[in-house]
């Protein structure tokens, strides 16, 4: 009896058809968290840019204006161009490329969050329901892929467009740097870089898989949370704090390792000097810039680049956690806990059903020793008035579960 009672509420969990349902919330969460993340931190993005294209290095080593020490070369180039930016090309020289980069940061977000958030239940699926790290790790290097080959021209567009300073404008706008592309370098030049692109799904994957292993580590798990804890959007304020700094400390590593594909990648995008082209593929590339350059050139830019990607990364995972946990987890955990509570409810009422039965039993027992004594049948009516009342508590339980 116990056992087909349970399965009837056993049978039944709501936590994958809503979480299923509602798949698309993680297109929209990525593209709004990278629309948030580019707005605040353009300037940093067109610094970096510059500094690590052939131009401003040249610019760089001919006025001698390298600082000593890498480290503090990095924060001095990045602060002196910072400087130069607003007082030679006004304030919306910070913003110089933020057209196309919006386009292509909001589809690009959403593409490799949907991708990814999705991919990561099939291949947990697949995998028999385990959510380990391997299958975070498929699952970023798939949506990766996915989205560098979708987004490629648009990165090219706003490479060209933000390499545009000192009064030189060769294209007038997003459009006519693309018409541009296409006539001077046919349908191919918006692929430029591409195979370095690929080469920066290894940062997107070393990020991921970090991100996920941090993120579990620094949550509260739920059997831990204690009533008068404050919380927000269905999670604590530990949480939240877990979730920023594992953006945060993902991306930082994961740039790290993976910077000097970044600086290849926008050499290999810029333009063609006099219809010739100094960059050709990525190894030529690497070999070129640490023979004439030196292996620091592989690291140009990179102070601008974390300091914009790390807050980026922030933003970007925080306000995607949000929207997700507002329109995905909060209704998956709600149907959870409702169906832990309707288990228990009837893991309860079993236990009750069995006590009587078992007293029922002894009841009987008794009263086979003692066949003929006044006081049986009054103990065996008040035995059975007892299971019927069970009884009718059950059938009432069962009618408020409807309702």
């Amino acid at each position: 009896m116990t056992a087909v009672t349970t399965a009837t509420y056993l049978d039944t969990p709501k936590l994958k058809v809503t979480k299923d349902s509602k798949s698309y919330v993680h297109f929209i969460a990525g593209g709004v968290g990278g629309l948030a993340g580019a707005l605040c931190t353009s300037p940093l993005d067109v610094v970096k840019t510059r500094l690590q294209s052939t131009f401003y290095q040249q610019t760089m080593r001919q006025s001698n204006t390298h600082a000593n020490g890498f480290i503090f070369g990095h924060f001095i180039e990045t602060g002196r161009l910072l400087v130069r930016i607003k007082k030679v090309e006004g304030f919306s020289g910070y913003f110089k490329g933020l057209g196309p980069n919006l386009v292509g940061v909001i589809p690009a977000r959403s593409i490799n969050f949907f991708t990814y958030g999705n991919g990561k239940r099939i291949y947990t699926e697949l995998n028999h329901g385990k959510e380990t790290a391997g299958v975070h790790l498929i699952s970023a290097a798939t949506a990766g892929a996915i989205t560098s080959t979708a987004t490629n021209p648009i990165w090219v567009i706003k490479t060209r467009l933000q390499l545009q300073g000192n009064g030189v404008n060769r294209y007038g706008s997003s459009i006519d740097c693309l018409f541009g592309i296409i006539r001077e370098e046919g349908v191919r030049g918006l692929y430029k870089g591409m195979s370095a692109s690929y080469l920066g799904v290894v940062e997107g994957t070393i990020q991921w898989g970090i991100y996920e292993n941090l993120k579990k580590r620094w949550s509260v798990p739920k059997d831990q949370i204690q009533s008068n804890q404050r919380l927000i959007g269905g999670k604590t304020v530990q949480d939240w704090a877990g979730h920023l700094g594992a953006a945060a400390t993902s991306k930082f590593i994961a740039a790290c390792i993976a910077y000097p594909h970044e600086v290849i990648r926008t050499r290999l995008r810029q333009p063609s000097e006099n219809g010739v082209r100094k960059y050709t593929g990525i190894w030529q590339c690497l070999r070129l810039v640490a023979r004439e350059e030196g292996a620091a050139a592989l690291y140009g830019g990179m102070t601008a680049h974390l300091l914009r990607v790390v807050p980026n990364a922030a933003i970007m995972f925080f306000c995607y956690e949000a929207i997700v946990q507002k329109y995905v987890s909060t209704d998956a955990d709600f149907d959870l806990q409702k169906w832990l509570k309707e288990i228990e409810g009837a893991e309860n009422l079993m236990n009750e059903v069995e006590t009587k039965a078992d007293n029922l039993q002894a009841k009987v027992d008794a009263l086979l020793l003692e066949v003929g004594q006044p006081f049986v049948t009054q103990d065996l009516d008040n035995t059975i008035q007892a299971v019927q009342n069970v009884t009718l508590d059950s059938e009432k339980q069962d009618k408020q579960q409807e309702q």
